[in-house]
């Protein structure tokens, strides 16, 4: 494999590994905010 090839699959690699973790982040936080409506209702 030539360098540019190389460097293509990390830049790639990386930006979908980092997606991941935004998408998994997010879905954290919506979680949060659900638990939060939620226990305002109990009250």
């Amino acid at each position: 494999m030539n360098h540019k090839t190389i460097a293509l699959v990390c830049v790639t690699l990386s930006v979908l590994l980092t997606g991941c973790n935004t998408f998994r982040g997010f879905g954290q936080d919506v979680q949060r905010a659900g638990a939060a409506v939620e226990n305002a209702a109990k009250k």
